[in-house]
């Protein structure tokens, strides 16, 4: 019995189907990776999958083909740094693909008109397209993202690297904006500003044991956060100065942690859009939401 395969078909199908994974993985992380990166990388993985077929290779060529092309995808769409960091992503994928190929074959299974639709190339496309649609949905209603994370604070030629908390307790904001604060070490902060005081902000605040309080505020040009493997790059963060040192007494971590960071400014990056209370033309200042300011 033989078969016709449509080199064009399977292609399609399985870059978009690697598409839909890949950016899955994306929005469970930082939403780092550019669109031409993630195209880039599902073609990739299609063009290995075709080599099963169209190349007459023994049987450990066609396996190391498809696990080439499967874990290829990865460093392609991401930026990943070392073999710890891929096995998160990995994780992440495998899990992905898990749910959508499980979900497929439950639905070719049990409707009846799955000759005529399902398995075509557009029912495939279209039943994809939905799942991952929910499957995006229930990751974006997730636990908000916490943790240790490693970030660099960029302006101008200087920059300083610290290993911060993301902390839901803290729910900073500028008071003009309503832009997200993260608070940082002012030892850490000082090889940044030193006696610079261009673009001061005043953060009010209060928290358990000082019912009110102010902070020192910037403007940071840039701020790149490192988590999971994954590298995000953020532009204009206000940042406020701890003249005590930061305290995390519930993490094993504590005492070298020198920023806390306002879990806001990932949830609101991978959301793609403003929080409540802000401009959406990138905060430009002409709101008046001031937020809890609580830390």
């Amino acid at each position: 019995m033989g078969y016709d395969l449509y080199v064009d078909s399977l292609f399609l199908v399985n870059f978009v189907m690697n598409l839909y994974i890949l950016m899955l993985v994306d929005r469970s992380t930082l939403q780092a990776a550019k669109p031409a990166r993630l195209l880039l990388a599902a073609a990739f993985g299609a063009g290995c999958y075709l080599l099963l077929f169209v190349l007459r290779l023994p049987v450990p060529l066609k396996l190391f083909s498809g696990a080439a092309g499967a874990v290829g995808m990865l460093p392609v769409a991401f930026q990943v740094k070392g073999l710890r960091n891929l096995l998160k992503l990995m994780e992440k994928m495998l899990v992905y693909s898990f749910c959508m190929g499980g979900a497929l074959i439950f639905l070719f299974r049990s409707f009846p008109f799955k000759e005529g639709i399902l398995t075509g190339i557009f029912g495939i496309l279209l039943a994809g397209g939905i799942l991952f649609l929910f499957l995006g949905r229930i990751s974006g209603n997730a636990k908000p993202v916490s943790g240790i994370c490693s970030v660099t604070l960029v302006r101008g030629e200087k920059q300083v690297t610290v290993p911060a908390l993301i902390d839901s307790g803290n729910s900073l904001t500028e008071p003009i904006s309503g832009k997200p604060v993260s608070v940082v070490d002012e030892e850490a902060f000082r090889k940044l500003w030193e006696e610079d005081w261009q673009m001061y902000r005043v953060i009010p605040y209060h928290s358990i044991g000082k019912r009110k309080g102010i902070l020192e505020g910037y403007l940071l040009p840039e701020l790149q956060v490192e988590l999971e493997g994954v590298r995000k790059i953020f532009r204009e963060v206000c940042i406020a100065v701890s003249p005590e040192g930061i305290s995390a007494a519930d993490v094993p971590e504590a005492e070298s942690i020198k920023m806390i960071m306002n879990p806001r400014l990932l949830t609101e990056a991978k959301r793609g859009r403003p929080g409540k209370g802000q401009n959406e033309r990138n905060y430009d200042f002409k709101s008046g939401n001031t937020g809890k300011n609580e830390i």
